[in-house]
This record gives C-alpha cells, sequence and structure tokens, in this order.
C-alpha cells in the first residue's frame, strides 16, 4: 500500500468533528493528537537564530546564532547548511517538530523593525540563503517553515496593512524566496497578518495560486499565530493549520459551514491529509516504532562544544569589514595595550526583540573574547562611555538574590485577588515571559534583595501592561495602570513598553525589591523588572574614553542600536545611533589614529564617521559566541567573510523606499522591481556602501570575464572569472555576477541585477578561477498579459566584481529566442 493510500485509509475513520478538530492547534505550541489513526502531536517552536522550544524559561536555553542578516552576509551556502543542521539538533533535543523558520521578507525598507530577522534586501540571495537554512534544518527529520506570505515586511500596523503590489513584482520579487524554499522542499508556509492587494493572506488565492498548483507544495500553509479572522473565507482558501489553539475561527463554526454545504467537505479532507503527511515526515503518525521516521538517519545531537565552535565561526563569517586602512587585523606582537570602549562591548546585543528571542546558554561579550585572546600577550582596557538610550536591563544573578533563600536570582510568586500566595519559585532572572499561572492567578510578583556596588541614583524598570507597582524597603515608587496601545502579540506577550523610576540606594546595603503586575484580560502575561546603576555624566564619560584610546597602542570602540530598536511589533523612525554614540567614536578616532569601530546592529545603521576610523567592522546581532568570533577577525585569527545582504544608506533620506506604515490602509510598493540596490541605480544614488560590498584582508585583481557569446530562452548560462589573490595573505573572495540589458527595452528591467555568484580561496599571488552559472529565470520577466515566465530576445550584459558598486569585467551575451 502505497504513502497516499494509506493516507485515505486513515482519513477514512475520521468523523468530520474529529477532522475538524485537528486543523485548529491544541495548545500554543502543538497541535491536536488523534489516537483513533495514531496521530500524535506536533511541536512547533519560534527560530530563526534559536530554538527556544514551547515556553519562555530563562533555565531552558538554546544554541543562539547569528541573526538571519549575518548569515546572509557569508554568502556561504554550505555554511548555512551546517547552521540549519545546528538548529535540527537543538530541536529534537527539546523535543520540536518543526521550527517557524526561515523568514523569507525582503528588506524593503532599511526602516523595518524586523529587518534582523530577513536575510537581504535581493530576492536571489534571500532565496538561495533560505533554501539552505530548509536544506540544514529538514536532512535531520525537522521541518522547516517559510514565512511570512507574503509582502510581510514592515511592522507598521502589520495586523491590517495592506500590501498593494503589482503582479510582476509579486512573482519576481516577494514571491521568488517561497518559491525557492518550496523547491527545496520546505515542509510548511507560514501566511502572514497582513493583507495584499485587499485581502488577508490567510484567506488569500496566493495560498492557492501558485503555491499548491503551480509550485507543487504539498505541505501545510500554517497561520501566523493569531491572523484568522474569519471561518469561511479562511476554510475555503489554502489555509490548512489554524495556530494557536485551542480557541479560534475554525472549531465548530467550520463543522457546521461543512453541514451547510457552505465549505466543501473535501477542502477539509484535503486540509486533513496535508497535515497527516506532514505528521508522518515528522515520525508523529503510526507510533514510534515507524522504520522510515527520518530521525533514524538523522545526525547525533551536536555535543555544547561542537555547537559553540560551529556559532562562533558563523560570527567570523558573516562580520563584514566595511573600511580598513591598514589597521587590521590587530598584530598581538606589537600591542602592550588595547583599549575597548563602549557599554556594548561588554553586554553586546546579541539578538533581536521579538517572539524569535531565545534565552541563550552564554554569551561571550567582544570584550570577553578579546581577553581571551589577548590572555598573557597584552593588557586590555574597557571604559564604558556614555550610557546609551534604553530601558534599564532586567535584573540577573549579579545584581540580585532571592529574599528567601539568598540565591543569586529573583523568586516569583503568583497572588490570588486577596494576596494570598498560590505559587513560588526561584528564577534567575528578572525577564518573566510566561510565568505559570494557576487558577484565581491574580498577580505576578517579582522581588529580590539587590545588592548595588555603587552608590548613587539608580534607574529601576518594570515592563508589561495592567497595573503596575514597584516598591524599595516598602516604600513606593511607582502606583499606575498602563494599558495596551495595540493588540500586536509581540508587543503585548513579549516586548511591553518599560515605565523608569529612579531611586537611590548605598554600596553594601540589600534594599528588598518588589515589582508586582495585576493580571487583567488583553493585558499578556509578560513582567520584565530591571535596575542599572548611575552612570557618569556625558562629559565625564567621553572624557575618559578619549584619555584611555590616546594612552593605547590601539582602540575598538563598540556602538549599536538600542534594546527599543530593531524589534518585532515596530519599525523603526531613524536610523541614527543617537548623538552621544557618534560623539563618542570621533574622540575616540580623534585621540587614536588606530581605532576600530564595531557596529552592533542587526540592519542598516547611520554611520557619519566612517571615514575618520582606522577600520569599521560590521558584527551585526552576532549571537551568543559573537564576542569570540569577533575577536578572532580583530586578531587576525581569520579574515572578515561577510558581504552586505543589503545596501547601507549614508543618511536615511537617500533611501529609495523609507515610507514604512500604510496610508489609509495601504501600502503602495511603487518601487516595483526596483527593490534595494536596484532601487539606488534607478534614482542614480551612491550609497555609503554598495549591497555585496565586503574587504578581508587581502586584495584581488579580477584578470577576465569569459563565457558563451550566445544563448538561448530558458537555458543556463555559465561564465567563468579568472581573478588573482595580489595580498600578503590567503583569502575568499566572494564573486558576483549582475545582468543588464545594454539598450532600453519595452520592459522595465533593472538597471542591473544580481544573477549569481561564487566564492573562491587563493593563496598570495595565485590565480583562481570561479564558475558562475547563471539559471535561465535570471533572464526572464513575469509577463502579466500572458500569466507566465518569458524572456526577452537581444543583447545582455554579464558584468562581474565584488559588488554592485564594482563591476570591472563585461561580457557582452546575445539572447536568441527559442523556436
Amino acid at each position: 500500500m502505497g504513502d497516499e493510500d494509506e493516507l485515505d485509509r486513515l482519513l477514512g475513520k475520521l468523523t468530520l468533528r474529529a477532522a475538524v478538530r485537528l486543523l485548529t492547534g491544541a495548545t500554543t505550541w502543538r497541535t491536536a493528537a488523534e489516537p483513533s489513526v495514531g496521530l500524535g502531536q506536533l511541536v512547533m517552536s519560534d527560530g530563526p537564530a534559536g530554538v527556544r522550544g514551547e515556553g519562555w524559561d530563562e533555565r531552558d536555553t538554546s544554541v543562539l546564532l547569528p541573526s538571519a542578516t549575518a548569515l546572509a552576509a557569508t554568502w556561504d551556502e554550505p555554511l548555512v547548511e551546517e547552521l540549519g543542521g545546528l538548529l535540527a539538533s537543538e530541536a529534537r533535543r527539546k523535543g520540536v517538530h518543526v521550527v517557524l523558520a526561515p523568514n523569507l521578507d525582503l528588506h524593503r525598507s532599511p526602516l523595518a523593525g524586523r529587518h534582523f530577522e530577513c536575510f537581504s534586501e535581493d530576492p536571489l540571495l534571500t532565496a538561495r540563503t533560505g533554501a539552505a537554512l530548509v536544506r540544514g534544518i529538514q536532512a535531520h527529520g525537522v521541518a522547516a517553515t517559510a514565512k511570512h506570505y507574503v509582502a510581510n515586511d514592515a511592522e507598521t500596523d502589520r495586523l491590517t496593512a495592506d500590501a498593494l503590489i503589482g503582479e510582476r513584482t509579486l512573482r519576481e520579487v516577494h514571491l521568488a524566496p517561497f518559491e525557492a524554499a518550496v523547491a527545496a522542499g520546505v515542509r510548511l508556509v507560514m501566511a502572514g497578518y497582513n493583507r495584499v492587494n485587499g485581502t488577508t493572506m490567510t484567506a488569500h488565492d496566493l495560498l492557492t495560486t501558485p503555491l499548491k498548483d503551480e509550485w507543487r507544495f504539498d505541505g501545510v500553509v500554517v497561520s501566523d499565530w493569531g491572523a484568522v479572522r474569519g471561518t469561511l473565507d479562511t476554510a475555503r482558501a489554502g489555509l490548512d493549520l489554524q495556530m494557536p489553539g485551542p480557541a479560534g475561527e475554525w472549531g465548530e463554526s467550520l463543522a457546521r459551514a461543512v453541514e451547510a454545504g457552505e465549505v466543501e467537505e473535501r477542502a477539509v479532507t484535503g486540509k486533513v491529509r496535508r497535515l497527516l503527511r506532514l505528521a508522518a515526515w515528522c515520525g508523529v503518525l503510526g507510533g514510534p516504532d515507524r522504520p522510515d521516521r527520518p530521525d533514524r538517519q538523522a545526525r547525533p545531537l551536536l555535543r555544547p562544544r561542537q555547537a559553540r565552535v560551529l556559532a562562533r565561526r558563523a560570527a567570523a563569517a558573516g562580520a563584514v569589514l566595511l573600511t580598513n586602512r591598514g589597521v587590521l587585523p590587530l598584530d598581538p606582537g606589537h600591542l602592550g595595550t588595547l583599549a575597548v570602549i563602549g557599554a556594548p562591548a561588554a553586554r553586546a546585543r546579541t539578538q533581536g526583540g521579538g517572539s524569535a528571542g531565545v534565552f541563550p546558554q552564554d554569551e561571550v561579550s567582544l570584550l570577553d573574547g578579546v581577553r581571551a585572546g589577548l590572555r598573557g600577550r597584552a593588557r586590555v582596557v574597557h571604559v564604558p562611555g556614555p550610557v546609551p538610550d534604553g530601558p534599564p536591563p532586567p535584573l540577573d544573578m549579579t545584581l540580585g538574590s532571592d529574599p528567601r533563600t539568598a540565591v543569586p536570582g529573583v523568586l516569583l510568586r503568583v497572588l490570588d485577588s486577596a494576596g494570598d500566595e498560590l505559587y513560588a519559585e526561584h528564577r534567575r532572572g528578572g525577564r518573566q515571559l510566561e510565568p505559570p499561572l494557576p487558577p484565581g492567578a491574580h498577580t505576578v510578583e517579582i522581588s529580590a534583595r539587590l545588592h548595588p556596588r555603587t552608590s548613587g541614583t539608580w534607574r529601576i524598570g518594570i515592563a508589561g501592561y495592567g497595573r503596575l507597582g514597584l516598591r524599595l524597603d516598602g516604600l513606593p515608587l511607582l502606583d499606575g495602570v498602563f494599558a495596551p496601545a495595540t493588540d500586536d502579540p509581540a508587543v503585548v506577550h513579549v516586548s511591553p513598553p518599560t515605565q523608569v523610576v529612579t531611586a537611590r540606594l548605598t554600596a553594601g546595603t540589600t534594599p528588598l525589591l518588589v515589582a508586582r503586575r495585576e493580571l487583567a484580560p488583553g493585558t499578556g502575561r509578560a513582567t520584565v523588572v530591571g535596575a542599572e546603576p548611575p552612570a557618569p555624566g556625558a562629559a565625564a564619560a567621553l572624557a575618559a574614553a578619549t584619555r584611555a584610546a590616546r594612552e593605547a597602542d590601539a582602540a575598538v570602540v563598540v556602538v549599536g542600536t538600542g534594546e527599543q530598536q530593531e524589534s518585532e511589533g515596530r519599525d523603526r523612525t531613524h536610523l541614527a545611533l543617537g548623538p552621544e554614540q557618534d560623539a563618542l567614536v570621533r574622540a575616540v578616532a580623534r585621540a587614536n589614529p588606530r581605532t576600530v569601530a564595531v557596529v552592533n546592529s542587526g540592519g542598516p545603521v547611520e554611520l557619519p564617521w566612517r571615514d575618520e576610523v582606522g577600520a569599521l567592522l560590521l558584527a551585526w546581532f552576532p549571537g551568543q559566541e559573537g564576542g569570540g568570533g569577533l575577536a578572532d577577525v580583530l586578531l587576525g585569527r581569520t579574515e572578515p567573510g561577510g558581504r552586505l545582504p543589503t545596501t547601507w544608506p549614508a543618511v536615511l533620506a537617500d533611501a529609495p523606499v523609507t515610507h514604512i506604515g500604510p496610508h489609509s490602509g495601504g501600502l503602495r510598493y511603487d518601487e516595483g522591481v526596483h527593490v534595494g540596490h536596484r532601487g539606488w541605480l534607478r534614482a542614480g544614488r551612491t550609497p555609503a556602501y554598495w549591497f555585496g560590498h565586503g574587504l578581508g584582508y587581502t586584495t584581488w585583481a579580477y584578470e577576465h570575464l569569459s563565457g558563451p557569446v550566445r544563448t538561448v530562452a530558458g537555458e543556463d548560462l555559465t561564465v567563468r572569472v579568472r581573478l588573482r589573490n595580489t595580498g600578503t595573505r590567503a583569502g575568499r573572495e566572494v564573486v558576483q555576477i549582475y545582468l543588464a540589458r545594454p539598450r532600453p527595452t519595452r520592459i522595465d528591467h533593472p538597471q542591473r541585477w544580481l544573477a549569481g555568484w561564487a566564492a573562491v580561496r587563493a593563496r598570495p599571488g595565485e590565480a583562481a578561477v570561479a564558475q558562475v552559472r547563471v539559471p535561465a529565470r535570471a533572464l526572464c520577466h513575469w509577463d502579466t498579459a500572458e500569466g507566465g515566465w518569458r524572456t526577452e530576445p537581444g543583447p545582455c550584459l554579464v558584468l562581474a566584481g565584488r559588488s554592485a558598486g564594482d563591476l570591472p569585467l563585461s561580457l557582452e551575451v546575445a539572447v536568441a529566442g527559442r523556436a
């Protein structure tokens, strides 16, 4: 009996209501089981930088990889596949069957709040990177999820925003990465919250055409969490699974709609068939002894050390060296003192905000990494400089202790309406996103004995919605009601705003801090309590940083975005790092010409001092091993491997697309196919750094481009680029191929567009040849009149180089139509 015959047999055993029950989640992260057909529960978890599991608990840690922007910056599909395998290993360790990654939406605007979680501005780089991650995850028996289908690339009003976008733009740009994921065998596709051309995505025809009929996607289309807002329209569409559950818009309403003839029963059967097919692939259909369970062939779980080594290698591979005036790599043999400056150097931001966040196993700061790398060889001095804006960091085990046990951490209690304790436990920190809530829960309380090492005025904060209270040694600091200004689940449940007060603390004392939040419908479960010691004034902090830089042989200054920037649920309003951080970099660079500026952000920021520093390194959000990987780059143990996956503007106003929010509910994609560097080229503007840009520790000469001078529509094209390492170190170069139409045509082609790439390695003086396959699709455009892919005959330029703005070699190819 074939697999589909077996599914027919199982489907025949299900009543209508039993079938419908399977189409809504049983919990937030699990699907429903059905013992009568041997179906167990599928467990899902957020990604893509780490696999959290089913709960937010700082005691259940995860390996934290670099941000998706950093993975795309590697331009290294085999490495991304390895990282996908690491995510699969983490999923299996946590009992997870489905990882909700990769995110295939594009970097349409640099203001996008979730920029860090998406790969690139370019559809091809996004497609190939995403497909590599899918292959890596699924090679080990864990299902990947391509999200958020489609054009869900802004956070402003994301639950209701309507992407007004042309058919050609959809096909060539925004759907292309999803098509590649389906070709790679992705098992799930997630429908986004947004609308496209007036229809919400969970009810959109795009879930059927092209996804299921043209691309032959045979997996499950799952909703984003809470994205289903109606019964009939979504049930009639290509949506298969509503999450979360058990409440929702389907259930009994869907069963009655089928009985009334408003929804065809075969539509329900088709959805359940897909779910059973996924369950069989994941090994939760037919019992644990099925011989074809994919995890039986999966590699053993990665040991912690293996995972850390891979994460460290990834941090270095994605780091982008934007400029270098002979300062990098630093030579440990010629360093007496290295000044490491900036608060993010000691407490780097390793991940962006929102539902994809995890509690990492450990976090190696750049300061830690450099100290380890120079131990016994050079003195490392750290000066924090001016404190960046943002809420106080959550209480951790260095600052607080459980008032009952004196163990470092905090005491979590859940109280009823009378103030009586229903539940209590020791926790490691003040960030509690999903505390246990027994029946009758009314108030969440987090308390700690503080252990200030510095006397002065401290900042103390509590994040959450509803009635919030803060008391210090019994004295009230805050008591008020704070209502949600949005129903966005990422904000309400994960990253609510922080209310900040001040209090004077004395070093050596142990004051009792008690934070309470009353639970109320619609206010979520998140409660975060933080504290921050007094900081010197900006002038004094800047003077100390300048002095340290002047007295050192070299300086590394680290700046970056704060906790309130770059997060799911909100878009950015600017790209500035702020006057304090800009002033810090300038002061350090003036004090020491051997200054390396390291930027800790997930996406573009303005760098007005970029020509004043000796070197400029982009670290992204580098994951838990970022400090070690970046130290490897700074000290020359490895080459910075990254190339920009997105064009960086000098100032926001230069970017081709800056509007991020909808107007009257609609967000117009007027740029059409001219996304990212294509838009910069059409506008005739020069960015700070082009898409594809990145330096290594050697130099390259591009010598020759060869390939056929004629090709036929529908056939792939292979070109070869000879280049030579003209520097003094072995290195890796990413050879990029772009296409252009040398003469105007009736089609609105981009001025040039990425068509392929390959990486080469060579020793000093050695030549290398990059062979790059240009797929036939790269020469195609979507013909809206005929509804298909077409290739326009005529001359085409093949351009080769190291970025969208540096293409020294060209070859003209005549493109002929098919006979």
